[in-house]
């Protein structure tokens, strides 16, 4: 759909071309924020964050147009603002520490310590500072135990949580620079995935999460821009994907976050520091919109 009319139709001011040359580059403002894009590219950023979209933007005839499954489940929610999904009195968020027993995660690239380790940490932090703010807080796992999925899934169906949001830190051996913070949440139905990792990636399914694309995508950006705060800004995005079994199926908006790579020894070592997991669980607070 070509901008220029829907913005006409949303009653939004028209958005301005940054630049033509080497791309088509435009910035919607809007009194939430800016949301800028250009075409042929996935990758747009809405207030100076990276977010990737389903489609490429197109130029036609000199005009930018997008999906229309971009409009309404990005762009929408973005105008929409990035307003907490829960403000119930006492919200319960379930908090899932990634991995666990057997299942040690990423190593560090320092030698002698495991992502399970380090989410375990960071999530008793979180818990810690929302108990004491009203919140209840439930953890998946509270020591070192295997559990799979779907138990992860149950039990925040049996405590009735409001959000849930999952806990990881990355890795990529072959290439040890890579680097920086990733917010992951469901891709909506029809879209494609940001990334895959070698999974099937099928566009007409759809899960019981897709019934909140729009408070996930606004869940995740909270998240992420504190986040961003703590790391310096090393940022690799908002991204959607299928792939996350622990998303799927959740009846409550949900979001797993990649906090840094194991493998870049530089993140490595602010992660193995338990003052630097406290200032990334103090972000997590600050993105649920308690103040610190």
């Amino acid at each position: 759909m070509p901008l220029v009319r829907w913005c006409r139709s949303a009653d939004l001011p028209e958005p301005a071309c940054l630049a033509t040359t080497p791309l088509p580059t435009y910035a919607l403002k809007t009194t939430n924020g800016t949301f800028t894009f250009g075409a042929w590219s996935q990758i747009a950023h809405w207030a100076g964050i990276e977010l990737r979209l389903g489609f490429a933007p197109q130029w036609i005839d000199r005009q930018p147009y997008l999906h229309t499954l971009d409009l309404k489940k990005t762009v929408q929610p973005l105008l929409a603002g990035t307003s907490l999904a829960c403000s119930k009195p006492r919200p319960v968020l379930v908090l899932d520490p990634g991995h666990g027993g057997e299942d040690a995660g990423a190593r560090s690239v320092l030698g002698h310590d495991w992502e399970k380790q380090f989410t375990l940490d960071w999530a008793r932090r979180v818990q810690s500072l929302l108990a004491t703010n009203g919140w209840e807080v439930f953890l998946t796992r509270d020591n070192d135990r295997e559990l799979g999925l779907s138990n992860r899934v149950a039990l925040a169906d049996q405590h009735r949580a409001d959000l849930f949001l999952s806990l990881h830190f990355n890795s990529a051996a072959a290439d040890p620079s890579q680097a920086g913070l990733e917010t992951y949440c469901l891709t909506p139905a029809g879209m494609p995935s940001s990334i895959t990792r070698g999974y099937d990636d099928d566009p007409a399914l759809v899960f019981p999460n897709n019934a909140f694309d729009a408070q996930n995508l606004q869940f995740a950006l909270r998240l992420h821009r504190t986040l961003l705060q703590v790391n310096g800004h090393v940022d690799r995005g908002v991204r959607r994907a299928r792939f996350l079994g622990v998303l799927r199926t959740q009846q409550r908006p949900a979001v797993l976050i990649e906090g840094g790579y194991l493998s870049n020894r530089r993140e490595a070592r602010l992660i193995s520091d338990p003052a630097y997991r406290q200032k990334l669980a103090e972000a997590v607070v600050r993105g649920l919109g308690i103040p610190l």
